[in-house]
């Protein structure tokens, strides 16, 4: 017989709970006794069976997403982990998840649809985009639910010109799947631009139609885009997960499938004006380029040119003339001068002064050495001239 020691028997138990795939995951169900919660938001209990209980605990991020309100006394089945702890040689499950005792099976067999329809696929495929302005929505529900009643109202207040065609099916019970699957087959060969596949709140029972497989599958193989919105805002099925996208609410999906007109309006308001604000100020633009090339044109074409040269002519011709007169009255001036001069110089003048002109052989005699006695010569002064002979000889003064 092997004799082991209290650490060596811990080990074995730790390693056999963390190596046995069943007790990675695994679903106790119990009675909640001694519920508590500490500031960081993790969950502290115990589940018994009413001969046994075990400890159990439930971090911040998973309690988080409880769907109700545990307390002790309540019936429960907890999903997670077991783990030992060999300090103190107990065990205990760390719990994922947590439903009220009744809900079990049937949330285990909608995780186990999750994981095969995620192993296909179906979730990660890429999302259809859904038009920003559809002529024409199709919608798939009851056509006697609330919820038809609200999309109705959004639709004609947002964007009353969008079609809205209804393909009536039922939303719960054991037929919906069928219906389901049948007026979504017609929604998307109807020409749609989006389809609304939508009911209104219920208990999990009432939304089981909408985790069917053939309706999750009917969803993703639609070639038009689906908008999902089953139940309320906190209501998550697996058709949510294969739509191209999901709406919280019934109206929701109105509002994200349409336009909203009012909005448009507005925009083409600002639009307009910012169009009309541009085209103006374009137009002013071109006509100061329209001015600016006429005055260019007018500056280049022929008449103006001629103009040009003709006012250069003119203005030529007054300076030639100008010049003209200018020089004239200058030959004027120096002909006067001249003129004055060579009468001044004028043998008669001279004579008329009292002075007297010599002449030889009718040569002028303008100083006495060139004459000698015996010369004849002829003397001109005022009155008249006189021959002479010269008698005598060269007096100097």
């Amino acid at each position: 017989m092997s004799i082991y020691t209290v650490s060596q028997i811990s080990n074995i138990l730790s390693a056999k709970l963390r190596t046995e795939p069943k007790f990675r995951g695994i679903a106790v169900k119990g009675e909640i006794t001694d519920l508590g919660r500490d500031r960081a938001g993790h969950m502290y209990f115990r589940l018994t069976d009413g001969d046994c209980s075990i400890k159990a605990v439930m971090f911040a991020q998973y309690a988080a997403k409880l769907r109700f309100a545990p307390f002790d006394g309540i019936s429960a089945i907890a999903y997670g982990a077991l783990d030992y702890y060999q300090r103190d040689g107990s065990c205990e499950i760390k719990v994922a998840q947590l439903l009220p005792d009744g809900a079990g099976a049937e949330y285990l067999s909608l995780i186990k649809l999750k994981e095969k329809l995620e192993a296909l696929g179906i979730f990660s495929a890429p999302k259809k985009p859904v038009p920003k302005y559809p002529k024409s929505i199709a919608v798939v529900t009851s056509p006697d639910g609330a919820a038809l009643q609200d999309i109705k109202n959004i639709t004609s207040r947002r964007y009353p010109i969008a079609k809205l065609t209804v393909f009536p099916t039922l939303v719960q019970g054991d037929f919906a799947p069928q219906g389901i699957v049948s007026a979504l087959s017609m929604a998307d060969s109807s020409g749609a631009d989006v389809i609304i596949l939508t009911r209104g709140g219920g208990s999990s029972d009432d939304l089981s139609a909408f985790n069917a497989e053939t309706v999750v599958m009917a969803v993703a193989s639609c070639s038009t885009p689906v908008i999902s919105a089953v139940g309320h805002e906190t209501d998550w099925t697996l058709s949510d997960l294969a739509a191209d996208l999901r709406a919280p609410t019934p109206s929701g999906a109105a509002e994200l499938a349409t336009p909203d007109i009012a909005e448009m309006r507005r925009e083409l308001d600002t639009l307009s004006a910012l169009l009309k604000h541009s085209a103006l100020s374009r137009i002013g633009a071109l006509r100061e380029n329209l001015r600016g090339i006429d005055y260019m044109l007018i500056g280049y074409s022929l008449s103006s040119r001629i103009k040009a040269r003709r006012k250069e002519l003119e203005a030529l011709s007054e300076r030639l003339e100008n010049g003209a007169q200018q020089k004239i009255r200058l030959g004027r001036l120096r002909l006067e001068a001249i003129g004055g001069l060579l009468e001044s110089l004028d043998p008669q003048r001279v004579v008329s002064r009292g002075y007297a002109i010599v002449y030889k052989n009718g040569e002028l005699i303008p100083q006495a050495d060139m004459l000698s006695a015996k010369d004849e010569i002829r003397i001109i002064m005022r009155g008249g001239s006189v021959g002479a002979e010269v008698t005598g000889e060269l007096d100097e003064l």
